[in-house]
Order: structure tokens, then C-alpha cells, then sequence
């Protein structure tokens, strides 16, 4: 398993064992993690902590050449929140650990020009069909149903 992949899996693995939802997210700059997360949206009452955006807050304010060479690993396919922030920042390519239990808008990103990379690693597909399956109404709450 690649190592960046990994670490974002750490980071959803945190989310459960914290009662929140298993997605974790990871940004790497010059092959280094400048910023980590997970989605906290249980854990602290918020409407936006998705992994994504827990590690963006998390990595702080940046130069906009930083965001320009940034690779962003998430356990899932970005939800349209997300995927807006990495089109805001620029990022340019996303590694995606799974996009079988949800997909986010994927051909929209690579229409702008994000490169994604789909690992469909079993691990992270495992993590989440487990959880939606004994959470589905507070998995229906995180993707806006």
C-alpha cells in the first residue's frame, strides 16, 4: 500500500475510534505530509469538517506555489465540498483510496484539469461499506441526503 495512502487511512481509522466517520485524508508536498485529517464532523458538531477540509485547516495557510506541486490522498472520492476546495487551491492531482462506496463529481475534476489517480484499495473500500452499513442514516447526513 502506498505509504501517503496509508497515512490517510490512519487518519480514518482515528474518525471511527473517535465515533465519527471513517474518511481521512492526507496532503503531501515535495514527497512530505505538510498536512493531515479526518472527518470530525460528529466530533465537533461541524457541518464542514470532512477530511479534506480538517487536513486543509490542518496543513494552515500556504504559499499559492505550494498548493500549485500539492498531491492530495483521501481515503474517498471528494463530496462536491471538497472537490471545490481542491479546484480553489489548485491542487493538481488527488489519490484516491476507494470510489466504489461513494463517488464525488470525478469527471467535473478531471474537466478542470485535476489529475485522479482510483487505488480501489480493499481496505479502505472494507472500512466504509462497513460503516454505512451499520450508520446509514448518519452516512446519508454526511453526503447531504
Amino acid at each position: 500500500m502506498d505509504k501517503f495512502i496509508h497515512a490517510a487511512l490512519e487518519e480514518a481509522k482515528k474518525g471511527l475510534e473517535e465515533g465519527g466517520i471513517p474518511i481521512g485524508s492526507v496532503l503531501v508536498i515535495d514527497d512530505k505530509i505538510v498536512g493531515r485529517g479526518h472527518n470530525r464532523r460528529v466530533q465537533k458538531g461541524s457541518a464542514i469538517l470532512h477530511a479534506e477540509m480538517d487536513c486543509l485547516e490542518n496543513a494552515g495557510r500556504l504559499k499559492v506555489s505550494d498548493y500549485r506541486k500539492a498531491v492530495l490522498y483521501s481515503t474517498l472520492s471528494p463530496c462536491d465540498m471538497c472537490s471545490g476546495a481542491v479546484l480553489l487551491y489548485k491542487i493538481p492531482k488527488v489519490v484516491i483510496g476507494e470510489n466504489k462506496t461513494f463517488q464525488g463529481p470525478e469527471d467535473y475534476l478531471r474537466s478542470r484539469g485535476v489529475m485522479l489517480q482510483i487505488l480501489n484499495d480493499s481496505e479502505c473500500i472494507k472500512l466504509m461499506g462497513d460503516f454505512i452499513s451499520k450508520n446509514p442514516s448518519l452516512w446519508d447526513e454526511d453526503i447531504g441526503i
